[in-house]
């Protein structure tokens, strides 16, 4: 299938690779005209204007927008819907407001123009991982996505079925699933986001317990002094907790025990605060995503061990840098 993207950055330009060698043709366009030479080297159909990026898919168009959320993917829809004619299908594979998507599904609509909404998880390991993709839309768009969303997606791999599970029951399994209509995939994303949020603090108090163990705060006959990658690794050994952020834990642990090239600012890029809005929307408490996120402000005052191992964890998985203090 061919599959036009618009966005190169950390995970488009891999989403492209990982659908090149997947057999699948790719149109692909970005801001920085190097990102786009880097992969015409590699087999990419490149484009250097949208107008010449449209100009290049085939009838019915399917355009996939990696971009930030926000100002940068609302002008990349409303210009490609601009060049796009009824039949056509557009993506938003960035991390989008659901709301958004309801709102840019209902426009593209009365234009014939399909609209999904597509989560995706994977970060930097996904070329070779493969991408959890988390789908809103039509039934119509999805089933003409098929063939991509198989592709992106991990797949069975050796990931023990679930007990009772049998085949026909749907795609989730391997590793993609269409969630519901317009914003439902983003909807689904935001949660997942949130929950990450969770997991990462639990991961990185914990550690930070550890870290402290051995301090001059605790009496001299119980203090510790703990190996912290010795630990993350034994815990990804049959522990309850192991898990695919654990093992990165154990990663950015034995590349630095003390995380001395982390600051532990932690920035958080929107679906946290999402996802507690919707909380309180439905009126459900949700204390401990709440509590992550709040410990993500405070990260950007006062700095402790816990949070150079969230900030080392989003650098981990997905190339997340740092930023000073005052941006």
């Amino acid at each position: 299938m061919q599959l036009g993207m618009v966005g190169l950055g950390r995970m488009g330009a891999n989403m492209v690779r990982r659908l090149m060698r997947g057999g699948h043709s790719c149109v692909v366009f970005d801001r920085n005209p190097e990102a786009v030479r880097s992969l015409e080297t590699e087999g990419a159909d490149g484009a250097h204007s949208l107008s010449d990026f449209v100009g290049k898919l085939s009838v019915p168009r399917a355009a996939w927008a990696m971009v930030p959320a926000g100002p940068p993917t609302e002008a990349v829809v409303r210009e490609l819907a601009g060049r796009m004619t009824a039949g056509d299908v557009i993506v938003d594979g960035g991390n989008s407001h659901f709301k958004d998507d309801v709102r840019r599904s209902a426009s593209l609509a009365e234009e014939g123009i399909l609209y999904c909404d597509a989560g995706t998880s994977g970060g930097l390991w996904g070329i070779d991982r493969g991408y959890c993709l988390m789908i809103g839309g039509t039934a119509e768009a999805v089933s003409r996505l098929e063939p991509v969303l198989r592709t992106l997606a991990p797949g069975r791999g050796e990931v023990p079925r679930t007990p009772g599970r049998k085949d026909g029951e749907g795609t989730a399994e391997e590793g993609y699933l269409h969630c519901g209509p317009a914003g439902a995939g983003h909807f689904v994303k935001m949660i997942h986001n949130g929950i990450e949020y969770g997991l990462m603090q639990a991961y990185a108090e914990g550690f930070d317990i550890l870290r402290n163990a051995g301090s001059e705060e605790v009496a001299k006959e119980f203090r510790y002094d703990f190996d912290l990658p010795e630990v993350a690794e034994l815990w990804r050994r049959g522990s309850v907790v192991g898990s695919w952020l654990l093992d990165l834990a154990a990663t950015a642990l034995r590349q630095d025990p003390l995380l001395s090239g982390y600051t532990g600012f932690v920035h958080d890029s929107g679906e946290g605060r999402w996802t507690v809005q919707a909380a309180v929307e439905e009126a459900v408490p949700a204390d401990c995503l709440t509590s992550a996120l709040y410990a993500r402000f405070r990260s950007r005052k006062e700095h402790t061990f816990a949070e150079k191992v969230l900030s080392a964890l989003r650098h981990q998985f997905g190339g997340h840098v740092e930023r000073p203090s005052g941006g």
